[in-house]
C-alpha cells in the first residue's frame, strides 16, 4: 500500500490540524510506503506573501517531524520541489470537463457567496489529482469534506486511462476517523477561519490565558451537565489519560463544579501531553541543516516516482521527446 497525502501551510497548525488528520497521518507511515508532502503550490491561493509563505512551509516541516514523522518511514517533501507535478497537471487539465470543476464545493461556496474565485481555486482539484496520481497512492487518508477532490481524481485518471491506455493507479480514498470532536474556542468548529484555534506550539501560558477564556454555558454549578455535549470536556478528552476523562466525565455528571475547575484542568492536560512534541520540536528547530537534509531526500525520492508516471503520461499523450527519460 502506497500513502499519500499534503497538507497546506496556510498558519501554524492547530488541535483539529492534529486530532483530525496528521496523528493518523503519522499512525499510517508504517505502511509499505507513505508520501507527505508540504502543499505550498495550493497554499498560494489564500497566502500571498511570498515571506510568509516559507516561514509557513518551514514551520510545517518543523511540526510535522517534531510530533513523530519519521522520515526513516515516510518521505517527506515540499510539493514545489517535485516540478513533474506542474507538468503532470497541465496533461490532466487538457482534459478536464469545466462542468466538472464548476461541480467542485470549493469553487461552488466561493461563488455562491458572491466571492470571487480565481483559477488557482477553479483548477484545484487538477493539481491535487496530479498530487495523487504522479506517485502511483493507491490510499489517500482524507476527511469526509475531501472526498469529491478523490472522486475528481478518480475520473481523470479513468478517463486518461481510456484514451491513453493504462497509465495511473487508481487511487481509493481512506476517510479519516471523525469521531474525535476537535471545537474551537467558541465551540464551533476549530478552524483558523473562525479564528477560535488551540496552536500545537504555542507558549503554553499563553494558550493557558486562551482556554481560561474559553466560552461557557451559563447553567448553575450544581446542575448535573452531559460531558460529551460540553466542548470543554470534548478538549479535555483529547489531551487526557483515560482515568481523567472518567474522573472529569463522572464531575460533570453530580454537578457541583465550577467551569473554571475544568479549564485548568485542561489547561494543564494539554501541556503534559504536547511536551514531548514541543521539546521535539525545539530540536528540530536549532538543526536546519537537518531538517534540509530531510526535506531534499524526500524530494529526491518523490521526484524519481513522479519522473517515472510523468514519463509513462507524456509518452502516452505525445509530448514526450525521443530519449527524454
Amino acid at each position: 500500500m502506497r500513502v499519500l497525502s499534503g497538507i497546506q501551510p496556510t498558519g501554524r497548525f492547530h488541535w483539529g490540524n492534529y486530532f483530525g488528520a496528521i496523528n493518523q497521518y503519522i499512525e499510517l507511515q508504517h505502511e509499505d510506503a507513505a508520501f507527505y508532502f508540504i502543499a505550498n503550490l495550493h497554499a498560494l491561493t489564500t497566502v500571498r506573501d511570498p515571506e510568509v509563505l516559507q516561514q509557513y512551509t518551514r514551520d510545517a516541516a518543523i511540526d510535522l517531524l517534531a510530533l513523530g514523522l519519521d522520515p526513516e518511514h515516510a518521505v517527506l517533501f515540499v510539493q514545489s520541489d517535485i516540478p513533474e507535478v506542474s507538468e503532470l497537471t497541465w496533461l490532466l487539465l487538457t482534459g478536464t470537463p469545466m462542468g466538472l470543476l464548476e461541480r467542485c464545493h470549493a469553487y461552488k461556496d466561493k461563488k455562491s457567496r458572491g466571492l470571487s474565485a480565481d483559477a488557482g481555486l477553479f483548477n484545484y482539484p487538477v493539481l491535487m489529482a496530479a498530487d495523487i496520481l504522479a506517485y502511483d497512492s493507491d490510499t489517500v487518508p482524507v476527511g469526509a469534506d475531501q472526498l469529491q477532490h478523490i472522486e475528481v481524481c478518480r475520473d481523470l485518471a479513468a478517463s486518461f486511462n481510456h484514451q491513453y491506455g493504462d497509465i495511473f493507479q487508481m487511487p481509493k480514498a481512506k476517510i479519516l476517523d471523525s469521531s474525535a470532536k476537535v471545537p474551537g474556542v467558541d465551540g464551533e468548529k476549530m478552524s483558523k477561519s473562525y479564528n477560535n484555534t488551540l496552536e500545537l506550539f504555542e507558549d503554553p501560558k499563553a494558550q493557558r490565558k486562551k482556554i481560561m477564556r474559553i466560552t461557557t454555558d451559563s447553567r448553575p454549578m450544581e446542575d448535573s451537565k452531559e460531558p460529551e455535549s460540553d466542548h470543554l470536556y470534548q478538549l479535555f478528552s483529547l489531551v487526557s489519560t483515560d482515568a481523567a476523562r472518567e474522573e472529569m466525565a463522572a464531575l460533570y455528571r453530580q454537578g457541583g463544579f465550577g467551569y473554571g475547575e475544568v479549564k485548568k484542568a485542561l489547561a494543564e492536560a494539554a501541556e503534559n501531553y504536547f511536551a514531548p512534541a514541543r521539546a521535539a520540536r525545539e530540536e528540530w528547530a536549532a538543526a536546519p541543516d537537518r531538517v534540509d537534509q530531510v526535506l531534499g531526500d524526500g524530494a529526491a525520492v518523490a521526484r524519481k516516482a513522479a519522473k517515472e508516471v510523468l514519463q509513462r503520461a507524456s509518452e502516452a499523450c505525445g509530448t514526450a521527446r525521443s530519449g527524454s527519460k
